[in-house]
């Protein structure tokens, strides 16, 4: 049995060899996409269960798979209402999987980036059923390996790269590491801040409140962190700004904005609330944090791959609305 064939559904274990089409892919991911039909719920409990063995050893859902290896998955049943189930929840999500496939910025035989829009998650989890990969995934032929090479956070927009093959994956794992993948976002500060350009180095440490939530705090304890800060526009009172990440950490532009003294505008856990109350007010209802261009020096390519993406219709109105005040 191969792992570019549909599955069928069995009453007995099955024992099949990773391939290279496969190569890099999360454990969860590669058994959504081969297990079609079988409820999420269903999947991560077998693997929790340790009934999923890999070369014959227990397994983490984010254990990454490769080839050659050997995967044991116990036996499944077909479950005709989760399969229902899941059709349904599919067919409300038709319009979001347009979308995203109108918002591809570039696509070849080794990856796709993706303008991401704000307020989709990169991936389902945390009361979110479906996410961008997995949205992405149902709208391609069954067996296509598809994994998100980094994150965007969920109200951030802009580019997001998908690999299409292990190797391509593990090779951008690699720029990311050694800091070969250039990212500029654009981001709408609050407040003028004056200067030509401003290097934050301020470490970074996540901690989790009482509440559960997840904040990022600059800290003595925390991991080494740089942001590069280009003014590029000023308005009366907020500043537009290029962000260059030289290291990348959890929320990093936007506690380092804050951090600053100017926090991104519609930020609701470092922002103003009362700056981000005007601002809805005036009709701007997201965060200005935007993904505006990647650089990619990747081997199979004779220059590096360069991707540029636009602002949405909300960030254009925005700064339309801040010029005019300028006026």
């Amino acid at each position: 049995m191969t792992d570019k064939t549909p599955f069928q559904h069995h009453s007995k274990v099955v024992q099949e060899q990773i391939s290279e089409h496969a190569d890099g892919q999360r454990l969860d991911n590669y058994l959504l996409n081969r297990l079609k039909g079988v409820p999420k719920s269903k999947i991560y409990q077998i693997i929790r269960k340790g009934e999923v063995r890999l070369d014959k050893k227990r397994v983490k859902p984010s254990t990454r798979v490769h080839e050659g290896q050997t995967l044991r998955i116990p036996p499944i049943r077909k479950d005709d209402e989760g399969e229902a189930k899941g059709k349904i929840k599919l067919d409300k999500h038709q319009a979001q999987i347009k979308a995203i496939s109108k918002a591809i910025l570039y696509e070849d035989d080794y990856l796709l980036v993706i303008n991401k829009p704000a307020g989709l998650a990169v991936h389902g989890g945390s009361g979110i059923s479906l996410g961008l990969i997995e949205l992405l995934r149902a709208s391609r032929d069954e067996g296509s390996f598809l994994e998100l090479v980094h994150r965007l956070d969920r109200e951030t927009s802009g580019c997001m790269v998908i690999a299409k093959k292990g190797s391509v994956l593990r090779e951008l794992h690699r720029l990311i590491r050694d800091g070969g993948m250039e990212k500029h976002y654009q981001a709408l500060l609050s407040g003028r801040w004056k200067g030509a350009s401003h290097l934050i180095e301020a470490p970074l440490q996540k901690n989790t409140l009482q509440s559960g939530e997840r904040i990022v705090r600059v800290s003595r304890e925390g991991k080494e962190s740089k942001t590069l800060f280009k003014v590029l526009e000023r308005f009366k009172d907020a500043s537009l700004v290029d962000a260059l990440l030289l290291t990348g950490r959890t929320h990093q532009i936007r506690v380092h904005s804050q951090y600053a003294g100017f926090p991104i505008i519609g930020d609701e856990k470092y922002g103003y609330p009362d700056v981000n109350q005007r601002f809805h007010n005036l009709g701007f209802n997201r965060m200005f944090l935007h993904a505006c261009s990647l650089s990619l020096p990747l081997s199979m390519y004779d220059k590096p791959l360069e991707i540029l993406a636009p602002l949405d219709e909300n960030m254009e109105q925005c700064l339309t609305m801040l010029r005019a005040q300028n006026d």
